[in-house]
Protein backbone atom coordinates (compact mmCIF):
# COMPACT_ATOMS: atom_id res chain seq x y z
CA UNK A 1 0.00 0.00 0.00
CA UNK A 2 1.55 3.39 -0.83
CA UNK A 3 1.80 5.96 1.80
CA UNK A 4 1.29 9.64 1.24
CA UNK A 5 4.76 10.48 2.55
CA UNK A 6 6.66 13.70 3.08
CA UNK A 7 10.43 14.54 2.28
CA UNK A 8 11.87 13.39 4.86
CA UNK A 9 12.84 9.59 4.92
CA UNK A 10 11.66 6.60 7.11
CA UNK A 11 13.74 6.10 10.06
CA UNK A 12 15.40 2.53 9.73
CA UNK A 13 17.63 1.98 12.39
CA UNK A 14 16.35 3.14 16.19
CA UNK A 15 19.12 3.30 18.63
CA UNK A 16 17.26 2.50 21.67
CA UNK A 17 15.44 -0.80 21.05
CA UNK A 18 15.44 -3.36 18.46
CA UNK A 19 12.97 -2.99 15.68
CA UNK A 20 12.46 -5.09 13.15
CA UNK A 21 9.70 -5.79 9.76
CA UNK A 22 9.07 -8.39 8.32
CA UNK A 23 5.77 -9.89 6.49
CA UNK A 24 3.56 -7.12 7.39
CA UNK A 25 4.83 -7.72 11.20
CA UNK A 26 6.64 -4.71 12.91
CA UNK A 27 8.56 -5.73 16.10
CA UNK A 28 9.89 -3.48 19.20
CA UNK A 29 11.69 -5.19 21.75
CA UNK A 30 13.09 -3.35 24.90
CA UNK A 31 17.19 -4.60 24.80
CA UNK A 32 18.27 -3.86 28.34
CA UNK A 33 17.22 -7.10 29.86
CA UNK A 34 20.05 -6.32 32.97
CA UNK A 35 17.55 -3.57 33.94
CA UNK A 36 14.28 -5.29 33.47
CA UNK A 37 14.18 -2.81 30.30
CA UNK A 38 13.53 0.21 32.34
CA UNK A 39 12.96 3.05 29.94
CA UNK A 40 15.33 5.88 29.13
CA UNK A 41 14.35 9.47 27.97
CA UNK A 42 15.61 7.98 24.88
CA UNK A 43 13.37 5.09 24.84
CA UNK A 44 10.26 7.35 25.60
CA UNK A 45 11.30 9.59 22.97
CA UNK A 46 11.95 7.00 19.61
CA UNK A 47 8.86 5.00 20.60
CA UNK A 48 6.86 8.01 20.62
CA UNK A 49 8.59 9.18 16.96
CA UNK A 50 8.51 5.35 15.66
CA UNK A 51 4.67 5.00 16.41
CA UNK A 52 4.16 7.98 14.55
CA UNK A 53 6.46 7.42 11.66
CA UNK A 54 4.68 3.60 11.33
CA UNK A 55 1.52 4.30 9.30
CA UNK A 56 3.61 5.82 7.06
CA UNK A 57 5.83 3.06 6.50
CA UNK A 58 3.72 1.05 3.97
CA UNK A 59 4.85 -2.12 4.88
CA UNK A 60 3.79 -2.71 8.58
CA UNK A 61 -0.23 -3.80 9.63
CA UNK A 62 0.36 -4.89 13.03
CA UNK A 63 2.79 -4.08 16.07
CA UNK A 64 4.20 -6.07 18.75
CA UNK A 65 5.90 -5.03 21.82
CA UNK A 66 7.72 -7.34 23.54
CA UNK A 67 11.02 -7.70 26.13
CA UNK A 68 14.57 -8.74 26.29
CA UNK A 69 15.27 -11.19 28.83
CA UNK A 70 12.97 -11.59 32.42
CA UNK A 71 10.69 -8.73 32.19
CA UNK A 72 8.33 -6.56 29.73
CA UNK A 73 9.24 -2.95 30.68
CA UNK A 74 9.99 -2.34 34.84
CA UNK A 75 8.92 1.75 34.03
CA UNK A 76 11.17 4.59 34.41
CA UNK A 77 14.87 3.87 34.89
CA UNK A 78 15.17 5.14 38.68
CA UNK A 79 19.00 6.30 37.92
CA UNK A 80 18.65 7.77 34.15
CA UNK A 81 15.27 9.39 34.32
CA UNK A 82 13.75 9.72 38.05
CA UNK A 83 17.20 11.26 39.73
CA UNK A 84 17.22 13.59 36.64
CA UNK A 85 13.62 14.38 37.38
CA UNK A 86 14.85 15.84 40.95
CA UNK A 87 17.27 18.23 39.30
CA UNK A 88 14.69 19.66 36.45
CA UNK A 89 12.47 22.85 36.48
CA UNK A 90 8.65 22.78 36.11
CA UNK A 91 8.62 23.37 32.63
CA UNK A 92 11.01 20.82 31.71
CA UNK A 93 9.49 18.59 33.80
CA UNK A 94 5.90 19.00 31.89
CA UNK A 95 7.97 18.77 28.45
CA UNK A 96 8.67 15.23 30.04
CA UNK A 97 5.36 14.46 31.39
CA UNK A 98 3.66 15.38 27.72
CA UNK A 99 6.45 12.89 25.93
CA UNK A 100 5.33 10.09 27.82
CA UNK A 101 1.93 10.47 27.25
CA UNK A 102 2.07 11.08 24.06
CA UNK A 103 3.59 7.58 23.39
CA UNK A 104 0.56 6.28 24.67
CA UNK A 105 -2.07 8.65 22.89
CA UNK A 106 0.28 7.55 19.53
CA UNK A 107 -0.28 3.61 20.68
CA UNK A 108 -4.47 4.43 20.65
CA UNK A 109 -4.44 6.62 17.37
CA UNK A 110 -2.22 5.19 15.24
CA UNK A 111 -4.35 3.17 13.13
CA UNK A 112 -2.26 -0.24 13.12
CA UNK A 113 -3.22 -3.19 15.66
CA UNK A 114 -0.68 -3.20 18.76
CA UNK A 115 0.10 -6.41 20.48
CA UNK A 116 1.64 -6.21 23.74
CA UNK A 117 3.63 -9.60 25.02
CA UNK A 118 4.19 -9.62 28.25
CA UNK A 119 6.39 -11.87 29.57
CA UNK A 120 7.90 -10.98 33.56
CA UNK A 121 7.00 -7.77 34.71
CA UNK A 122 4.83 -4.65 33.15
CA UNK A 123 5.56 -2.06 35.57
CA UNK A 124 4.58 1.77 36.08
CA UNK A 125 5.08 2.86 32.50
CA UNK A 126 5.68 -0.57 31.25
CA UNK A 127 1.84 -1.56 33.06
CA UNK A 128 0.69 1.78 30.71
CA UNK A 129 1.97 0.65 27.47
CA UNK A 130 0.73 -2.93 27.71
CA UNK A 131 -2.79 -1.25 28.63
CA UNK A 132 -2.57 1.10 26.04
CA UNK A 133 -1.94 -1.88 23.12
CA UNK A 134 -4.89 -3.25 21.56
CA UNK A 135 -4.04 -6.53 22.44
CA UNK A 136 -2.08 -8.17 25.96
CA UNK A 137 -0.43 -11.82 25.74
CA UNK A 138 0.80 -12.84 29.01
CA UNK A 139 2.58 -15.25 29.74
CA UNK A 140 1.86 -17.09 33.31
CA UNK A 141 4.92 -15.42 35.11
CA UNK A 142 3.70 -12.19 33.94
CA UNK A 143 2.21 -9.41 36.11
CA UNK A 144 1.54 -6.20 35.89
CA UNK A 145 1.93 -3.08 38.94
CA UNK A 146 0.60 0.46 38.44
CA UNK A 147 2.63 1.42 41.01
CA UNK A 148 3.06 5.25 40.25
CA UNK A 149 1.80 6.21 43.89
CA UNK A 150 4.45 3.78 45.39
CA UNK A 151 6.91 6.14 44.33
CA UNK A 152 4.94 9.47 45.59
CA UNK A 153 3.29 10.15 42.18
CA UNK A 154 -0.71 10.31 41.26
CA UNK A 155 -1.72 6.77 40.00
CA UNK A 156 -3.18 8.66 37.11
CA UNK A 157 -0.16 8.60 34.70
CA UNK A 158 -0.21 8.44 31.18
CA UNK A 159 -3.71 8.06 30.51
CA UNK A 160 -3.83 4.97 32.77
CA UNK A 161 -6.70 6.64 34.54
CA UNK A 162 -8.69 7.00 31.42
CA UNK A 163 -8.07 3.86 29.93
CA UNK A 164 -7.93 1.41 32.86
CA UNK A 165 -11.68 1.71 34.15
CA UNK A 166 -13.05 1.37 30.65
CA UNK A 167 -11.29 -1.91 30.59
CA UNK A 168 -11.50 -3.67 33.85
CA UNK A 169 -14.52 -0.63 35.45
CA UNK A 170 -14.13 1.81 37.89
CA UNK A 171 -13.72 0.24 40.82
CA UNK A 172 -11.15 -2.19 39.66
CA UNK A 173 -9.25 0.74 38.39
CA UNK A 174 -9.19 2.63 41.61
CA UNK A 175 -8.03 -0.34 43.73
CA UNK A 176 -5.13 -0.84 40.88
CA UNK A 177 -3.88 2.74 40.64
CA UNK A 178 -4.41 4.06 43.97
CA UNK A 179 -2.63 0.91 45.53
CA UNK A 180 -0.06 0.08 43.15
CA UNK A 181 -0.71 -3.90 43.82
CA UNK A 182 1.10 -6.39 41.54
CA UNK A 183 -1.78 -8.23 39.69
CA UNK A 184 -0.40 -11.86 38.52
CA UNK A 185 -1.30 -12.99 35.25
CA UNK A 186 -4.87 -15.41 36.48
CA UNK A 187 -6.36 -11.99 38.20
CA UNK A 188 -5.37 -9.42 34.94
CA UNK A 189 -7.49 -12.47 32.68
CA UNK A 190 -10.06 -12.63 35.34
CA UNK A 191 -10.75 -8.83 35.38
CA UNK A 192 -10.14 -8.36 31.99
CA UNK A 193 -7.07 -7.07 31.64
CA UNK A 194 -5.13 -9.31 29.92
CA UNK A 195 -6.45 -10.83 26.29
CA UNK A 196 -5.02 -14.23 27.06
CA UNK A 197 -2.39 -16.61 29.28
CA UNK A 198 -0.49 -18.47 27.94
CA UNK A 199 2.17 -20.91 29.05
CA UNK A 200 5.48 -18.99 29.33
CA UNK A 201 7.10 -21.24 26.24
CA UNK A 202 4.16 -20.59 24.01
CA UNK A 203 4.37 -16.76 24.37
CA UNK A 204 6.61 -15.83 21.50
CA UNK A 205 4.15 -18.61 19.23
CA UNK A 206 0.58 -16.75 20.28
CA UNK A 207 2.17 -13.81 19.96
CA UNK A 208 3.55 -14.54 16.44
CA UNK A 209 0.04 -16.12 15.24
CA UNK A 210 -2.33 -13.39 16.13
CA UNK A 211 0.33 -11.35 14.43
CA UNK A 212 0.40 -13.25 11.72
CA UNK A 213 -3.38 -13.23 11.66
CA UNK A 214 -3.59 -9.55 12.01
CA UNK A 215 -1.12 -8.92 9.07
CA UNK A 216 -2.80 -11.71 6.12
CA UNK A 217 -6.42 -10.18 7.17
CA UNK A 218 -8.18 -7.50 6.07
CA UNK A 219 -6.21 -4.48 7.31
CA UNK A 220 -8.52 -1.74 6.30
CA UNK A 221 -11.27 -3.23 8.15
CA UNK A 222 -9.04 -3.73 11.26
CA UNK A 223 -7.73 -0.34 11.29
CA UNK A 224 -11.10 1.59 10.61
CA UNK A 225 -12.26 -0.96 13.55
CA UNK A 226 -9.69 0.39 15.89
CA UNK A 227 -9.68 3.99 15.14
CA UNK A 228 -13.77 3.91 15.66
CA UNK A 229 -13.25 2.19 18.73
CA UNK A 230 -11.18 4.81 19.74
CA UNK A 231 -13.35 8.50 18.80
CA UNK A 232 -16.25 6.65 20.34
CA UNK A 233 -15.25 6.49 23.53
CA UNK A 234 -16.98 9.51 24.45
CA UNK A 235 -19.41 9.67 21.57
CA UNK A 236 -23.27 9.95 22.71
CA UNK A 237 -24.88 7.03 20.74
CA UNK A 238 -26.21 9.36 17.99
CA UNK A 239 -22.89 10.56 16.64
CA UNK A 240 -21.98 6.92 16.99
CA UNK A 241 -24.14 5.38 14.68
CA UNK A 242 -23.84 8.18 12.27
CA UNK A 243 -20.22 7.75 12.42
CA UNK A 244 -20.00 4.22 11.89
CA UNK A 245 -22.52 4.50 9.33
CA UNK A 246 -20.55 6.72 7.28
CA UNK A 247 -17.69 4.15 7.73
CA UNK A 248 -19.70 1.42 6.65
CA UNK A 249 -21.06 2.64 3.43
CA UNK A 250 -17.32 3.82 2.55
CA UNK A 251 -15.50 -0.02 3.18
CA UNK A 252 -18.51 -1.33 1.12
CA UNK A 253 -16.57 0.38 -1.65
CA UNK A 254 -13.52 -1.09 -0.83
CA UNK A 255 -10.99 -4.05 -2.72
CA UNK A 256 -11.29 -6.53 0.43
CA UNK A 257 -15.30 -6.43 0.54
CA UNK A 258 -15.36 -7.02 -3.37
CA UNK A 259 -13.42 -10.03 -2.71
CA UNK A 260 -15.13 -11.48 0.52
CA UNK A 261 -17.95 -11.16 -2.13
CA UNK A 262 -16.24 -12.97 -5.19
CA UNK A 263 -14.63 -15.65 -2.63
CA UNK A 264 -17.81 -16.52 -1.33
CA UNK A 265 -19.72 -17.01 -4.86
CA UNK A 266 -16.79 -19.00 -6.26
CA UNK A 267 -16.31 -21.43 -2.80
CA UNK A 268 -12.94 -20.37 -2.19
CA UNK A 269 -11.02 -18.26 0.85
CA UNK A 270 -10.79 -14.45 0.55
CA UNK A 271 -7.29 -12.80 0.01
CA UNK A 272 -7.04 -9.85 1.59
CA UNK A 273 -5.24 -7.33 -0.03
CA UNK A 274 -5.89 -4.39 2.71
CA UNK A 275 -7.73 -2.09 0.57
Amino acid sequence: MMAFRASARITENWEHFDFAVADGVATVTFSRPEKLNALTFDVYADLRDLIAELPHRGDARVLVIAGQGRGFCSGGDVEEIIGELQKMEPAELLEFTRMTGAVVKALRECPVPVIAAVNGIAAGAGSVIALASDFRLLARSASFAFLFTKVGLAGADMGSAYLLPRLVGLGRATELLMLGDKVDAATASSIGLASKVVDDAELAVETSALATRLASGPALAYSTTKVLLTRELDMDLGSAIELEAITQALLMKSSDHAEFYSAWTEGRKPRWTGR
